[in-house]
């Protein structure tokens, strides 16, 4: 499978002259790449700059960082047409695969193609690799550390030898990250991440996949989150890595309404914890990604411990709550008995 390494720069609304449009917040201007064979060389490369149709004026914050004025982008073609050359040059079929250096060119990239009303990228999640969290894995004891990429480059010695933020330059740095990293590291390339700014349409659709220390779900969309909590596979704890039921340890919890956690104990595999995290869909859908991993006696305990803390909190706010509910019915009381002696 080739990669198709990705890199993009965008505009935004400039000021209250220029309102943001809420269904494309970043307007792409640039499209860069590189195409990496399966043979592990760089076998193509792509840059256009895209004429803006939403934000005219440029961003001082975009126009300092890429160093790029709104003359040069009149210039370019209007995004269809970039789009329709970029496609025609990665060539046909799904036999390549996305890297980004972070998470964010493929959720804007899919909010631009829906303001054009041009077809998705593909039908649900999109599996790409994330350069700059396989980074991370392979070079840093902080595993949620994220750097940028000129950090990377410097830290692996990689020669700079054109200027960085532009849409090529980042491509081109972060494909040749991606390559010292398969040399260093090649097991790391199993890390898939997943873009769900499309999710699952049907069950049939959901996303179920197992990595050796973690198990990744992606559920389809349901109409309300309590209707997504109460489907028996979303609050499901079987062993990802056996598929054997487990004992509940932690039952499901949750601090904020958005993440819930558990633990559970699998007779063969140990500890688990599960999360789900509660995304909504621009239509007011809900759908969930749920995670489970293994995880040590101590980071079970801690589990338990957030639990106990939210549960003392909820019990605090049911009283704050309880207390005003009986000063209001203490003052209509007040004011029922204040007219009847008047």
């Amino acid at each position: 499978m080739k990669w198709i390494v990705l890199d993009l720069e965008w505009n935004q609304s400039s000021s209250g002259k220029e309102p943001e449009v809420a269904r494309i917040p970043f307007e792409i201007i640039e499209i860069g790449a590189i195409q990496i064979g399966e043979n592990g060389q760089m076998t193509g490369e792509f840059s256009e700059l895209v004429k803006p149709q939403v934000y005219r004026k440029m961003h001082s914050y975009t126009s300092k960082l890429i160093h790029l004025q709104m003359q040069e982008l009149e210039k370019g073609h209007v995004f269809p047409e970039v789009w329709e050359r970029f496609q025609n040059w990665i060539g046909t079929g799904e036999d390549y695969m996305f890297c980004t250096w972070g998470p964010s060119d493929l959720t804007e990239l899919q909010r631009n193609l829906a303001f054009y009303d041009l077809p998705p990228i593909r039908k649900g999640p999109i599996p790409f690799l994330d350069a700059q969290k396989l980074y991370t894995l392979c070079y840093e004891e902080d595993r949620k550390a994220r750097r940028n990429l000129e950090h990377a480059v410097d830290a692996l010695g990689i020669e700079k030898d054109i200027p960085f933020h532009r849409a090529f330059s980042d491509a081109y740095y972060t494909a040749k990250v991606m390559l010292r990293m398969k040399k260093d590291r090649p097991a790391v390339y199993s890390k898939i991440s997943y873009d769900v700014t499309i999710p699952p349409a049907t069950e049939a659709d959901e996303v179920e996949v197992v990595f050796d220390n973690y198990g990744k779900y992606i559920s389809r969309v349901f109409e309300s989150r309590e209707a997504a909590l109460s489907d028996r596979h979303v609050l499901s704890t079987k062993c990802f890595l056996c598929g054997q039921s487990t004992r509940r340890k932690v039952k499901w919890f949750s601090t904020n309404g958005k993440h819930y956690y558990s633990v559970s104990e699998c007779p063969s595999h140990g500890l688990l914890k599960g999360k789900i995290r509660i995304h909504w869909t621009e239509e007011g859908g809900v759908f969930v990604v749920k995670t489970q991993r293994l995880v040590t006696k101590a980071e079970a305990e801690e589990i338990l411990t957030k639990r106990n803390k939210a549960e003392r909190k909820l019990k605090e706010q049911q009283k704050q709550r309880e207390k005003q509910l009986g000063i209001r019915r203490n003052r209509g009381a007040s004011g029922k008995n204040e007219e009847v002696d008047g």
